[in-house]
């Protein structure tokens, strides 16, 4: 007999051997003891976490010669001919490449036949999310009235493809992911069988690889033993799991943590020279800033951490707040390497920008008096004269003492009306170069807004499309907008966008003035009324 892959020969063959699955096992075994087991389940969940191979012992269970009630005897000849795979009366069906209404209606034509030698004719249908919405329909009239002697048990890793007609005439159950600890358990009891020896740290990564898949666990063990022998090591799991076993993830979190950006970028550049592959290192430095994370966080217990190990990290932790170690494994965790998966760039950026958000202090909020700024300069209305030779002037404001007010990159105080700001958007246009995911908010704001009027501290810009104004009012690109303005005006403007029509006529402001408006206007006055003189 030709040998078995590991994940078919270790199989479980009675509920009790399932792994990790306990809540599900145990219903279903009282169901077999008392009888009351349904016509269709619904096994949901992860793959390789025992979808299956419980159908397969439900099965198995209800037809076993010897009990009948409860699990499998394995030794009767029905037990037999299920785990030999000679069971006529178990129909196992691909629902990925059997997933037409013809294969389903081929199925409900020969349902009503009566099994061949077995109690129950169980369907085991897997990856049902497969199948077409007119197989699902065709399958629906067979599950609100199968004959008494059929059980679908229906598998998927994707339970939100299934139609809910289909889920309310089955009952459900979900498998998780299994535990690390009961993998790395199932992979000993393997081990000790099959005469493999290993460290049980080795298996810890294999089952962490894994990702709490039990069958792509069994799977790695097995090539291991088929490249490296039955004596497998710690270094061996490292080295084929791609996991960077030596000391410098330990460093770079060390100097991560003490903003030794130097050190750091030291040891990257290390690390790519000995041709580590720098995804698998940077998955291993997030895990053990992880394991950080829970030592400072009073949780260490739960990390495979030993006890030097985290006396060693509350040490370096000592002068690290929670949110800064916060923000350094976001930056890490966000690291992409899509682009040019050997490049150091990724690695190196994101230590710099730890670097730097660590020693920012955080911003403190600005003084209400910020937004609602005084005038700078109080303003006398212009009288006019009796001489209608004279043109109308206005008369230089007063200007009052004021305090220090934070200049902007405009060299003067802030904006006090719609007037400046107008009179320097051209300055803030072109501060917008370059922003954006194009690089192209200047253009996007020339010519498809103007300043429309100056609430409080809310800008209101106009647009003369509804396109560019959804454009600006994603959150993205207001943000933007408001950051700029701040940094041009030295107010933290708040945006509205409002759709108006574009006037191809010049507009009142848009006018040219008297050379003193513009200076008085320059100093800070505000224009309470504007008169405009017609050609008669």
């Amino acid at each position: 007999m030709a040998s078995q892959v590991f994940y078919r020969k270790w199989r479980p063959q009675t509920l009790a051997e399932v792994v990790g699955q306990e809540p599900i096992t145990k219903t279903l075994a009282n169901a077999l003891a008392t009888g009351r087991v349904a016509h269709a389940y619904l096994f949901c969940g992860p793959r390789g976490t025992g979808k299956t191979s419980t159908g397969r012992i439900l099965a198995k269970a209800l037809n076993c010669l010897t009990n009948g009630k409860g699990e499998p005897c394995n030794t009767c000849s029905m037990c037999q001919a299920f785990n030999e795979g000679r069971a006529l009366d178990l129909v196992e069906i691909d629902g990925a490449s059997n997933r037409g209404i013809d294969e389903i209606r081929d199925l409900r034509e020969k349902i009503n036949f009566a099994p061949n030698l077995a109690r129950y004719k169980v369907y085991i249908i897997d990856e049902v999310h497969m199948l077409t919405e007119p197989a699902f329909n065709a399958l629906l009239k067979t599950l609100e009235e199968p004959p008494p002697h059929a059980i679908f048990i229906l598998a998927t890793t994707e339970v939100h493809k299934v139609p809910l007609t289909i889920l309310s005439r089955c009952q459900r159950f979900d498998f998780r992911r299994l535990p690390q600890a009961a993998v790395v358990n199932k992979l000993k009891d393997i081990c000790h069988h099959e005469g493999i020896k290993v460290e049980t740290q080795a298996l810890a990564l294999i089952a962490k690889a894994a990702t709490g898949s039990l069958r792509d666990a069994e799977n790695l063990l097995e090539q291991l033993v088929l490249y490296h022998g039955s004596d497998i090591s710690l270094e061996q799991v490292q080295s084929e799991l791609g996991i960077s076993g030596d000391m410098r993830i330990r460093q770079l979190a060390e100097h991560i943590l003490k903003k030794d950006v130097a050190s750091g970028l030291a040891v990257i550049n290390n690390v790519a020279v000995d041709g580590v592959d720098l995804r698998q290192f940077n998955r291993g430095l997030v895990d053990y800033l992880r394991d950080i994370l829970l030592v400072k966080s009073g949780a260490g217990d739960t990390s495979d951490l030993s006890a030097e190990t985290i006396k060693e990290i509350k040490h370096l932790i000592s002068n690290i707040s929670l949110g800064e170690l916060s923000k350094v494994i976001k930056l890490f965790a966000q690291v992409d390497f899509r682009a040019d998966p050997q490049s150091t760039l990724p690695l190196e950026l994101a230590l710099v920008d730890s670097s730097l958000a660590a020693t920012e202090k955080p911003k403190k909020e600005l003084p209400e008096k910020a937004v609602d700024i005084e005038p700078a300069a109080s303003t006398v209305k212009p009288r006019r004269t009796e001489s209608p030779k004279e043109p109308d002037t206005v008369a230089p404001p007063v200007v009052a003492e004021l305090p220090p007010i934070k200049v902007s990159a405009i060299n003067g105080p802030p904006p006090q009306n719609i007037e400046q700001i107008r009179q320097h958007w051209n300055d803030f246009i072109n501060a917008c170069r370059g922003v954006g995911s194009s690089g192209n908010l200047d253009a996007l704001l020339r010519k498809a807004c103007e300043a429309v009027a100056l609430e409080g501290d809310t800008l209101v810009l106009g647009f003369y499309h509804d396109f560019h104004r959804t454009k600006i009012e994603d959150p993205k690109y207001r943000h933007l907008v408001e950051d700029k303005l701040r940094d041009v005006f030295g107010v933290p403007y708040h945006v509205r966008c409002v759709l108006t029509p574009k006037d191809k006529e010049a507009k009142p402001q848009q006018r040219a003035r008297n050379p003193v408006v513009n200076a008085a206007l320059e100093m800070g006055a505000r224009i309470i009324e504007e008169e405009h003189k017609h050609d008669e």
